[in-house]
Parts: structure tokens; C-alpha cells; sequence
């Protein structure tokens, strides 16, 4: 429900606050007093495309502010939700106009895209005129209409599911007849290709572990002579240990005779021939480990030029050709037993597609007999409307064959508006105030089915007087008893039956300079005077202001 609606430097007005409640609210005022701009203003702060002519004239920007009051459950809170806009009791758009042509949007002060705004805004509020066709020009919004007034929407909302599923189940045959169709055109080069796989046998990481492998014997071949010169050096033949070995014996033998010229000299020989023990060993390993078979090379080199080969043969990596050779296996797996599972598949397809047309068939003879209810209760709210020589209907053209997500009708309402005039499309054979007029019956039958929670009517009276007008104040009241409606009206019949009054209107500012647009509440006991000045225009007679009383006694009976 709107709450209450700011509005700051739009066109004539400069600054406006305005409280709404439950109920019927009507806004009455001279033609040029502002009517519009309020409306316009409105539909800014729902989404509706911007416009620098709305920056009332010297501002630099102009900024309005709809505050909504939210019952739990409200559809709007998973809207909320699903844009990470945090939404208590209170949703607070507000859009801000710039004068060079900027726009920007917020909810709740959290910064939102002109798009997310007017969804929002569009689950918020209808707004409908005699030249608004916004309401039913989608005819798939007959079709949700419909499903709201028979409580189908449940029923609607499965079929949508098993449409999803049944397409699912579709492609999962179409995508594994494909594979199928495709492994048997390639059946003869698949088993060449798996048998030659199958003899290579590669394995994870081969190819690295080969390659440094044949790296680091090459580089063995490289230090082998080195390492064997240093070995005969520390080791061999020319060896300096034998010397040495005797040459410490014999100072042993002195050291009694010399201890402190001797003994450092032994210490230092006998580290000497450690060195060289050591050096020794550490050379003979090297030698074992640079020491390979001259064949083992070749057999790697044959080993790296085979996998690479096949990698470029196959255009994958070679560490990739084991995951290949599993891939052309199962490929070969499909064309045996792929037969039976495109026979499993097609089954489930044939199964999800006979729960669809069951549960679409189930949701059309709904629809079918809600439709014959409905027109009956639109028929029924034409007569007063002056609508009585018209006729409603909602055309429903089943097509089995051509079932889509919302099921296989295909709804739109139609309207015959004379005897022997062919019935046509509700959105093309209707005039403005017929269509405003069959809007309004519609939106009664419907009551807070399919609708949004707050309802604007821009003038949809006019044209019409006396009963008529009567008639429509009679029924946007009883809509405001399951709704909030706000009705812009010249007609004292409507404004009579509503349950708060606001006057519009426009007064000169700055020593006439200028001028701006001021709503102002009428108090229950001034309504009689502004619905006989409605009566009779500039000067109010006595009987206007009779007329007037009675127009308000007739709407409290």
C-alpha cells in the first residue's frame, strides 16, 4: 500500500508531501491545476522512463519519494531479495531527475538500476487511464489474469515445471543421439585409434619423467671422463696415499722423540688421507651412476619420438593421450551400447512429455470453465457501466501440438461492443473510455486477484455523467474495499463515494512570478463544498451544495 508520496521541483510543483490510507482516495481539481504532473511524478518514482522537462523551471534536479507499507509475504519481498535490497515493513523508492538528463534510482537509500525500479514498481502499482493501454496490451497478461481468477496459478506454475523437464529430458536425447550417430560414422578409425593407444600404453606423466632422464644421462656422458681422470688421480695408480700412508708410519715412530714437532703434522696427514678416502668413495659413486647401458638411451629416445608423436597425430597433449584413449573407448562403448540407452532415454522423454500434455489438458479445462465465470461476472458489471449492448468474452484457442511453458491455450479477451458487430480483440475494438470501462469491470471481478496491491485510475470517467458515473464511483469503491484506489475524477458521483478527499490546486507565488501545484486533504465536513463546486464550477449555488449532500447521503446508505 503507498504510504505517503514526496515530491521535490517537479514541473509546477516545488515541494509536496501527501499521506495516503486504505480505501477509495480520490484527487479532484480544476482542469490545469496539476493532475498529471502529481500522476507523472508517481510514475517516475516507479520506473517510468525519465524526462529533463519534469525539473521544475531553475532547479537543478528534481526527486520523488513513494513510501510503501509491505504485508508479509508480499511478492515484492523476493523481488527484494533476490537484488540484495534489505526491506522491512517499509520499501522507500525514490528517484531523482536530473536537469542535464540524469536519472538515478534508489530503494530504501540502496542504489538500484532504472530496470530493477520499475519491476518493482510495476508489482507495486497499476496505473490505468482511458489512454493507458500498459494493462492488458501483453496478452499474456490475459493469460495470468485468468489463471488469478480461478486460483490456477499453482497448476500453472507445474506445468511450467514439467514443460522445463520435458525439455530436458529432449535434449538429453537429442544430444545422445548425436554421440551415438557420431561414434558409428567413426567407428573403423575409433578401433584403429584405440588399438594403437592400447600398444602404446602411455602413462601418467611419462614424457616428463623420460625426458629428464635422457637429459641427465646425456649430461653423464659429458663429466664421465672427468670423473675418471679424477679417480685415477685420488685413487689410482699415481695416488699420492701410499706415500702418504708411509710417510705418517714414520713419523709415528719419532713422535716419542719429538711429540710437539710431530703430532700436528700427523694430525694434518692423517685428515689429508681422510679427504682423499672420501673423495674416493664420492667418485666411484659418481662413476656407478654416470656408468648406464649406451642402448638404454635409444630406447628412451625411440620411447619420447613414439608418444610425441602420437600427441601430434591425435592434437593432445602427450599427457593427454590416456584420457583420449578412455574417451575413444567409451565412444566405441556408445555405438554397442548406445542403442539401449537412446531407448531409455526416449522412453523417459515420452513419459515426461505424457505428464506435461496430461497436466496442460488438466490446466486448459480449468481455464475453459473459469473463462465461461469470468465472462459471466465482467457481463454482469457492464450494463451500469453503459456498456450494455457489449459484450465480453476471454478466447481461448487450444493447441495441443503446440504446447509451450504456460500450457496449450493461447487467451485473449475479446469484446463485441454492438449486436451484430464482429467480436475482435479487447485491445483493438474498444474505444479509450470503453476500455477504461471494461478495465474497471475487469479489475472488480477480479479484486485482489492478478492486480497489484495499489490501484491509480486517471479519469477513466470521463465522458460520462449521472449513473454512469455513479456506477463507476460504486465500483471503485468496492475495489478499494480489497485494494488501495486512488482515482483522479471530474465526477462529483465518484469523488461522493470515496473515503479520503484531496484537492488539487495552483497558486500564484513570488507576486505572481510564479506558480505552484498544492494538494491539500479535504476535512469530512468540506467535502459537501468542493463536490457542489465540482457541481457547478466557479459559482456554488444552493442548489449544488443540496445536490452535493445528496450525492454524499446516497454514498453512506
Amino acid at each position: 500500500m503507498l504510504a505517503r508520496l514526496s515530491i521535490r521541483d517537479i514541473v509546477l510543483i516545488d515541494r509536496l508531501d501527501i499521506d495516503f490510507a486504505s480505501g477509495l482516495s480520490v484527487l479532484t481539481g480544476e482542469t490545469g491545476a496539476g493532475k498529471s504532473i502529481l500522476l507523472d511524478a508517481f510514475a517516475l518514482a516507479l520506473g517510468a522512463r525519465g524526462d529533463v522537462a519534469l525539473v521544475r523551471h531553475g532547479a537543478e534536479q528534481g526527486q520523488v519519494t513513494a513510501s510503501f507499507e509491505l504485508p508479509d509475504g508480499h511478492p515484492v519481498r523476493a523481488l527484494t531479495a533476490a537484488n540484495d535490497i534489505p526491506a522491512e515493513d517499509e520499501l522507500i523508492l525514490r528517484r531523482v531527475q536530473f536537469a542535464d538528463g540524469r536519472t538515478r534510482a534508489f530503494v530504501n537509500d540502496q542504489p538500484v538500476s532504472a530496470q530493477a525500479l520499475k519491476m518493482l514498481g510495476a508489482a507495486l502499482v497499476e496505473i490505468h487511464g482511458q489512454h493507458d493501454e500498459r494493462a492488458l496490451v501483453d496478452v499474456a497478461t490475459h493469460r495470468r489474469l485468468l489463471d488469478a481468477f480461478a486460483g490456477l496459478e499453482s497448476a500453472a506454475d507445474e506445468v511450467e515445471e514439467l514443460w522445463q523437464a520435458r525439455r530436458a529430458r529432449e535434449e538429453e536425447v537429442s544430444t545422445h543421439r548425436a554421440e551415438v550417430e557420431r561414434a558409428q560414422r567413426e567407428a573403423d578409425w575409433l578401433r584403429h585409434a584405440v588399438e594403437e593407444l592400447k600398444g602404446l600404453a602411455p602413462k601418467p606423466s611419462e614424457e616428463t619423467l623420460l625426458a629428464e632422464k635422457r637429459a641427465g644421462m646425456m649430461q653423464a656422458e659429458k663429466v664421465a671422463g672427468d670423473l675418471r681422470d679424477a679417480h685415477a688421480a685420488v685413487a689410482g695408480a699415481q695416488s699420492p696415499v701410499p706415500a702418504l700412508s708411509a710417510a705418517v708410519r714414520r713419523l709415528e715412530r719419532r713422535a716419542v722423540q719429538a711429540q710437539a714437532l710431530i703430532a700436528p703434522a700427523i694430525k694434518s696427514l692423517d685428515a689429508a688421507l681422510t679427504a682423499l678416502d672420501e673423495a674416493g668413495a664420492h667418485l666411484d659413486a659418481a662413476l656407478r651412476a654416470a656408468d648406464h647401458d649406451p642402448h638404454e638411451l635409444d630406447r628412451i629416445e625411440e620411447r619420447l619420438f613414439a608418444l610425441r608423436a602420437a600427441g601430434r597425430k591425435y592434437a593432445v597433449p602427450v599427457d593427454g593421450l590416456n584420457a583420449l584413449a578412455a574417451r575413444y573407448v567409451a565412444d566405441l562403448g556408445l555405438i554397442d551400447a548406445g542403442a539401449e540407452r537412446l531407448a531409455v532415454l526416449e522412453q523417459a522423454a515420452r513419459d515426461a512429455d505424457a505428464r506435461y500434455r496430461e497436466a496442460a489438458a488438466a490446466l486448459s479445462a480449468g481455464r475453459r470453465r473459469a473463462a465461461e465465470k469470468l465472462d459471466k461476472a465482467v457481463n454482469g458489471e457492464l450494463k451500469p457501466l453503459k456498456l450494455e449492448r457489449a459484450k465480453f468474452t476471454t478466447e481461448i484457442v487450444t493447441e495441443p501440438e503446440a504446447g509451450g511453458p504456460h500450457g496449450i491455450d493461447r487467451i485473449e479477451f475479446w469484446v463485441q461492443t454492438n449486436p451484430g458487430t464482429r467480436p475482435g480483440p479487447l485491445m483493438k475494438v474498444a474505444s479509450g473510455g470503453e476500455l477504461a470501462r471494461f478495465l474497471l469491470a475487469l479489475k472488480v471481478v477480479l479484486a485482489d486477484r492478478g492486480s497489484a496491491p495499489t490501484l491509480v485510475f486517471d479519469e477513466i470517467d470521463t465522458g460520462v455523467g449521472g449513473a454512469v458515473a455513479d456506477a463507476i464511483g460504486v465500483r471503485l469503491a468496492r475495489l478499494g474495499g480489497r485494494a488501495q484506489v486512488i482515482a483522479v475524477t471530474h465526477a462529483p458521483q465518484v469523488a461522493a463515494r470515496a473515503d479520503r478527499h484531496y484537492v488539487i490546486t495552483k497558486s500564484a507565488l513570488d507576486k505572481g512570478k510564479r506558480v505552484a501545484t498544492r494538494v491539500i486533504e479535504v476535512a469530512a465536513d468540506k467535502r459537501r463544498e468542493e463536490i457542489a463546486r465540482m457541481l457547478a464550477g466557479a459559482e456554488i449555488t444552493a442548489e449544488a451544495r443540496a445536490a452535493a449532500e445528496r450525492l454524499l447521503k446516497a454514498a453512506t446508505a
